[in-house]
C-alpha cells in the first residue's frame, strides 16, 4: 500500500498550519499530519501537550463537494486525559469513499482542563491516487490528469470533451457552471484499483457532486475513449445545471441527454430499437421515468428509447423548450407538470407523439438504400466490440 505522509513540524506550523490559539497559550501543537493510503483510508495524526491534561480532541472536516448546505462532519479519536497525548482518527473508505482528487478541509479543536482552547487553522488534503506520475492539460474549465500515451492523446481527449461542451451549450444551452477534473488510467484494471468494491466490468465512473470523472482509456481504444467522456461530461453539466433539493431528472431524459450527446446512436442501441418496434413491445416513458432494469436486454432498449426521445424532442422543439424542461424539473415541477407547461402534453402525451414519429426498420432500411453514404448505420450490429460497448455504458450510469 502507498503511503505518503504530510508531515506540519512545530517550527513550520506558523507558515502551514499556524494555531488560531493567543501565543501564551499552554496549549502546544507538535503534530499535525495526515496519512494518505489511496484509496482505503486517510489518518489524521495529532500530538498535543499542555501543563494540565487535554480532555476534549476534536477533528472536523469539510469534503469539496456540491451540497444544498456546507456540511462539516467530526472525527472522534481515543484517547485518555493526559498532559501529553498523540493519537489519530481514520477515515476509513470503506464505508464512506472518497473519488481521487476529491479535497477535504480539516481543522483540531483541543481544550484542556484549564479551560484554554485551540482550534488550528483548516488545512487542505488532496485524496490523490500516488500511485501514479500525472500529467496535467487544463483548457477552459476542464483538467485532464493521464499518466499513459504521449502528448497527443491527452490532447485529442482534451479536444473531444471541448466539443461535448460546444455541443451541449448549442443543444441544451447548458455550460460548466463549476470546474471538471477527468483521470484518464490507462487500463481498466488500473481504474479499478483506484476503486472501492468495483464491479469486474467498471470501465468508468461520474463522480457528479465532486465535478470528477474516472475513467479508464488506453491509447489504442481512443475512439471509445472520446465517447464515453461525452457521455460522462453530459451528466456533470447538466447534474450542475440543475442541482436542485427540489427535483430530479427523469431516469429517460438524464440518460438520453448523455446519449445523444455522444452523437449518432451505436448501431447496437439501434437495432434494439428496431426490434422493439416491430415488435410493439416499447417500453412506455413512464415506465422510463424510473432507473431502468437490471436485466441487460431491457437496459439496453431503455437507453436506446431514452436516445431517440431527447432526439425527438430536440429536432421537434429546440434547444430552448429543453432547457426550459431543465429549469421548470429544478424548480421542483413533477414531471407531468413540467413536460405540460413546456411542450403542452404529458408523459403519456409525449409517449404518443414521439411514437407517432418512429419510422420502423423496413421503411429506414428503404432510406438506407436511396442514401448509400448512411448504409454504415447498419454495420457490425452484433460485433463483440458494440457488445463491449453496451456493457461499459451500462456502467458509466
Amino acid at each position: 500500500m502507498t503511503k505518503r505522509i504530510i508531515l506540519v513540524a512545530l517550527a513550520l506550523l506558523s507558515v502551514l498550519t499556524p494555531s488560531l490559539a493567543e501565543a501564551d497559550s499552554s496549549i502546544a501543537v507538535l503534530d499535525n499530519s495526515v496519512e494518505l493510503h489511496f484509496p482505503v483510508a486517510l489518518v489524521f495524526n495529532l500530538e498535543v501537550e499542555s501543563e494540565t491534561d487535554i480532555i476534549y480532541l476534536r477533528l472536523h472536516y469539510q469534503v469539496d463537494k456540491m451540497n444544498y448546505a456546507q456540511v462539516t462532519s467530526e472525527g472522534w479519536p481515543d484517547f485518555a486525559p493526559a498532559s501529553k497525548i498523540r493519537t489519530s482518527w481514520m477515515w476509513d473508505m470503506r464505508k464512506s469513499s472518497l473519488p481521487p482528487g476529491a479535497t477535504v478541509t480539516y481543522w483540531w479543536t483541543i481544550k484542556d482542563a484549564d479551560g484554554n482552547r485551540v482550534e488550528t487553522s483548516p488545512a487542505i488534503i488532496h485524496f490523490d491516487d500516488d500511485r501514479y506520475d500525472w500529467q496535467t492539460l487544463t483548457e477552459g474549465d476542464i483538467t485532464l490528469c493521464s499518466y499513459e500515451g504521449d502528448e497527443s492523446f491527452a490532447e485529442e481527449l482534451m479536444d473531444a470533451c471541448q466539443q461535448s461542451l460546444a455541443r451541449l451549450t448549442r443543444d441544451l444551452g447548458t455550460s460548466p457552471q463549476n470546474s471538471i477534473k477527468i483521470y484518464v488510467y490507462a487500463s481498466a484494471r488500473d481504474l479499478q484499483e483506484a476503486m472501492i468494491f468495483p464491479q469486474e466490468w467498471t470501465g468508468g465512473a461520474a463522480f457528479t457532486e465532486f465535478g470528477i470523472i474516472a475513467i479508464g482509456i488506453s491509447p489504442d481504444k481512443i475512439d471509445w475513449g472520446k465517447g464515453a467522456l461525452a457521455h460522462e461530461l453530459t451528466h456533470l453539466v447538466v447534474h450542475q445545471a440543475t442541482f436542485s433539493p427540489y427535483g430530479r431528472l427523469p431516469t429517460w431524459l438524464e440518460e438520453g441527454l448523455a446519449m445523444y450527446n455522444q452523437g449518432e446512436l451505436d448501431p447496437y442501441f439501434r437495432a434494439w430499437l428496431d426490434e422493439a418496434i416491430s415488435e410493439d413491445r416499447l417500453i412506455s416513458v413512464r415506465s422510463l421515468c424510473s432507473p431502468f432494469s437490471a436485466q441487460p436486454e431491457k437496459a439496453y432498449l431503455s437507453y436506446a428509447e431514452s436516445y431517440s426521445l431527447v432526439e425527438y424532442l430536440l429536432r421537434s422543439y429546440g434547444q430552448q423548450r429543453m432547457l426550459n424542461l431543465l429549469t421548470h424539473l429544478k424548480r421542483g415541477y413533477t414531471y407531468d407538470e413540467a413536460l405540460t407547461e413546456v411542450y403542452g402534453f404529458d408523459v403519456d402525451g409525449l409517449g404518443a407523439h414521439w411514437r407517432e414519429t418512429l419510422v420502423t426498420p423496413a421503411v429506414r432500411a428503404e432510406t438506407v438504400w436511396l442514401y448509400p453514404g448512411t448504409i454504415a448505420v447498419l454495420s457490425a450490429l452484433a460485433t463483440s466490440l458494440a457488445l463491449a460497448s453496451a456493457l461499459a455504458l451500462e456502467e458509466w450510469t
